[in-house]
């Protein structure tokens, strides 16, 4: 008979209840530990650690492992990874799942994952890198500029003894800049006629010496002039995606739809810093067009073992609208992926990254999840994360009958190629209940109720995210994302419908929750 093994989940999410569920399904689990008791959820399937758990004393970690007989850390958030929890707790006796701090640069450093996949051929959202704000500024003003209009507008330009006189000159010009792009009332002569201000806002700004200084005046000619203002405001094709190149919880992204939005968002990261260290250097990169998939796969450095399918939900209103989020909820399998597409990912994105990886010397172990967009041209990486998704898992942990503890074994040990991974059939929806202000303030402290009668309907299963007890015991709202409400059913409709009757029963002030997850795949399964 096997030896019973011990483990220490680390993280505290609707991830980690969900793992925290798949593991205790596992014969050979001995005890499991958890880090984050103060999540009902998990509090209810495991033994607290009693200790502080974070970098600065990952010495008390390892010497708990040690004492307490622990066969295996698993790791479920990208903060840990990054930080070397991996290197600095695997010990012959303890495995820990997840990758190295080398590994989890994947995620932690979009730069240098891009790097990696363009010298791997991996067809990549193309962008580029950029420490300074001035230069994104640049850069986004490059993908702006009409400098065919420019030229019909201005005309050569001749010498002016100030920067004013130039100035004043170029902004006279405004009139007949907007004309050359398209006169009023031509259709569709929103978009060129608020390139042709914009572009009059940067040839003005082009009479400053200082970066400082001609940032400063495209900002105050945006808030004074009233045609560039709304120029700035006018919604714009084909502008970039912005990114904080590090680790930002699932909140560096943003698609801008216009001018301003993407000042604003340079600001935030760069010089306000609302990410922290993770915006410090951000990416500009192209917008691609087409659904998205979130492709999990597990590795040991040899053998890879796909998951099935996952699409996300990252927006945080119905029809893609709003901010993104960390993810509002996930259906599965996608019907975006065939079998035959499935095969191509495999060949053309996974195994070029991990041959990538051990060229650089990193023995990847762990997951690799691969946000990908499935273009005209076939599937492009837009960004790699080093561990299980919030909330892939979620639906994927339903839905897996395998033993998750030896899966994790497996991975840790080498021997990858010696499982065989066995699914229920059914279709997972999972829908995610967030707090009202998520994702910039949500608001904390809503009594929550139904969640018992919720988790009894059939085919339910309900990850606590981001709840709380209070002082008299309530079930409370405790952060952003706060339940994780996953149906399964034979088809895609009654997953969904399941959920939807779930998530209804489910009650507390400020509920926010999309109204259309799955529904594509249920209307895909129907025609």
């Amino acid at each position: 008979m096997m030896q019973p093994v011990n483990v220490v989940l680390v993280g505290g999410g609707g991830r980690e209840h969900a793992l925290a569920r798949a593991l205790l399904r596992s014969p050979r689990l001995g005890k499991l530990w958890i880090t984050h008791p103060e999540n009902p959820g998990l509090a209810a399937l495991g033994t607290p650690v009693d200790i502080p758990v974070n970098r600065r004393e990952i010495y008390r970690l390892r010497t708990f492992c040690a004492k307490n007989d622990i066969g295996l850390v698993v790791i479920g958030p990208e903060d840990p990874l990054a930080e070397g929890f991996v290197d600095e707790l695997s010990t012959p006796d303890t495995l820990v799942f997840g990758p190295t701090a080398a590994g989890a640069q994947i995620e932690a450093d979009k730069v240098w994952c891009k790097s990696l996949l363009r010298s791997a051929s991996v067809a990549v959202a193309e962008g580029r890198g950029f420490t300074d704000h001035h230069q994104a500024r640049a850069a986004l003003e490059g993908k702006i500029k009409d400098d065919k209009v420019l030229f019909t507008a201005l005309g050569p330009m001749r010498q002016f003894e100030t920067g004013d006189e130039k100035r004043e000159f170029i902004l006279s010009k405004l009139g007949a800049a907007l004309d050359a792009a398209a006169p009023r009332g031509k259709p569709n002569a929103l978009e060129p006629r608020a390139r042709a201000a914009l572009s009059i806002a940067f040839a003005c700004g082009d009479s400053f010496r200082t970066p400082d200084d001609r940032a400063a005046f495209i900002d105050n000619l945006i808030r004074t002039d009233a045609t560039i203002a709304k120029a700035a405001t006018t919604p714009l094709s084909d502008l970039p995606v912005i990114k904080a190149a590090g680790l930002a919880k699932g909140k560096g992204v943003v698609v801008p739809s216009t001018y301003a939005d993407c000042l604003a968002t340079i600001t935030d990261m760069m010089v306000k810093k609302i990410h922290g260290a993770a915006g410090e250097q951000i990416v500009v990169e192209e917008r691609l067009e087409g659904p998205e998939a979130s492709v999990l796969a597990i590795t040991d450095g040899r053998t890879i073992v796909s998951l099935p399918v996952c699409q996300d939900h990252k927006r945080l209103l119905d029809g893609d609208k709003g901010p993104n989020t960390g993810g509002m909820g996930v259906f599965c399998p996608s019907p975006n992926v065939s079998d035959d597409l499935l095969m191509t990912i495999e060949r053309e994105v996974l195994v070029p990254t991990v041959d990538a990886l051990k060229r650089d010397k990193i023995n990847y172990k762990g997951v690799l999840f691969a946000g990908l967009m499935l273009t005209a041209g076939g599937p492009k990486v837009l960004e790699y994360n080093c561990r299980f998704g919030d909330p892939e898992t979620q639906p994927l942990m339903a839905r897996l009958k395998s033993d998750l503890l030896e899966l994790l074994l497996a991975t840790c040990k080498g021997t990858l190629d010696e499982v065989i991974l066995e699914w229920d059939s059914s279709a997972a929806c999972c829908v995610v209940l967030a707090s009202e202000g998520y994702p910039d303030k949500p608001r904390l402290g809503a009594v929550i109720s139904g969640v018992e009668a919720a988790e009894k309907m059939p085919g339910i299963t309900i990850d606590h995210a981001g709840t709380r007890r209070n002082a008299e015991g309530e079930l409370v709202v405790g952060g952003g994302r706060v339940l994780c409400v996953t149906g399964l059913g034979a088809t895609a409709r009654e997953a969904r419908a399941r959920a939807y009757a779930a998530c209804e029963a489910i009650r507390f002030s400020g509920k926010i929750m999309r109204s259309d997850i799955g529904l594509a795949a249920a209307a895909a399964a129907v025609a």
